[in-house]
């Protein structure tokens, strides 16, 4: 992998660019002084101080000789670790944030009405109300999905009209149980991703969320208060507003994407396509094998193919040179 292929993803764990290049530099050179590291890099030496103090910090690199002045990298395993915390708490962070936001907007505006601010829609309205406001965007629909699905069916027809017409563009974050619904894959999530949406995936969402444009956004109870009470709020321009965008984009941030843009021919069968990009997305074997209508054993087959043509000795190996050599 080039320098240019690994700086992203770097990037994706939250490292900034000065410990990116400082990285990149020592994984080239190998074991270096902080003053070769300066050099090298053409870089002020008060920069690459502190930005060499946090890779070791961040487990990714080591020092050593008699004054511990050399520095190189380390097995990552446990410095990627402590990366993804990092923003697993970031992510954390802008939900308590979020939910702070709401009780400042709230605390302020109590003495008024909140009518034009939120709005709550409940029991056979909702789907109806979903549609008439998905088809109003102009620019962007942003969203953070998971079961369960207020609409009757697994094709949203709205979207595909939008995607269709090219003038609006969709980012979706979907949570681990919306991939692992063969019925919602299939029907919903494969398609719209065919014509154009920009698909990611988490373990989970932290809310079930659209935003339209920056107009307005929908916001629907958790899985386990649904079956409940089936409400479905409407929040138009606010610091609520602007806060529940913050925490799609830090989700967004987090995600691991599910499709990687335009197919390039591949030397993988379309069935070995679909398998990747459910072992991509986290689906587990059982899944996989449902949603393939195959069994395990022929998962393992397909499975045991690919990881000889890819040369990787792990599915996470796999997915990654899926992803990069665009088999998916």
């Amino acid at each position: 992998m080039s320098d240019g292929d690994l700086a992203p993803h770097l990037s994706r764990l939250g490292l900034p660019d000065d410990e990116i290049r400082a990285y990149l530099y020592l994984l080239r050179t190998g074991p270096s002084t902080i003053d070769q590291v300066s050099i090298g890099l053409a870089e002020p030496i008060d920069i690459v101080t502190p930005a060499v103090r946090t890779l070791v910090d961040a487990g990714l690199v080591g020092t050593g000789g008699a004054d511990g002045r050399i520095v190189t990298p380390v097995p990552p395993a446990s410095g990627l670790q402590i990366l993804s915390r990092r923003r697993e708490s970031e992510l954390e962070q802008a939900r308590v944030a979020t939910l702070n936001a709401y009780d400042t907007f709230r605390r302020a505006v109590s003495p008024q009405r909140t009518d034009d601010l939120i709005e709550v829609v409940t029991g056979t309205a909702i789907a109806q109300r979903i549609q008439q406001m998905e088809l109003s965007a102009r620019k962007e629909i942003r969203r953070l999905d998971s079961p369960p699905y207020f609409t009757e069916g697994h094709v949203n027809n709205a979207e595909m009209e939008q995607l269709a017409r090219g003038d609006v563009t969709y980012k979706v974050v979907y949570a681990r149980a919306a991939i692992e619904d063969p019925g919602r894959y299939a029907q919903n999530i494969q398609p719209c991703v065919a014509a154009g949406e920009q698909a990611r995936v988490l373990p989970e969402v932290p809310v079930k969320l659209t935003i339209v444009d920056q107009q307005f956004a929908t916001v629907s109870l958790p899985v386990a208060e649904a079956d409940v009470n089936r409400s479905l709020l409407v929040v138009r321009p606010s610091s609520l507003l602007s806060a529940l965008i913050g925490l799609f984009e830090a989700s967004w941030r987090l995600a691991v994407p599910l499709h990687a843009g335009a197919r390039a021919p591949s030397p993988v069968q379309p069935i070995e396509q679909r398998l990747l990009g459910l072992l991509a997305a986290g689906a587990n074997d059982d899944s996989i094998a449902r949603q393939l209508g195959v069994s395990r054993r022929t998962v393992f087959r397909h499975l045991q193919r690919l990881m000889d043509h890819a040369g990787a000795t792990s599915r996470f190996q796999l997915a990654v040179h899926a992803v990069r050599h665009r088999w998916i």
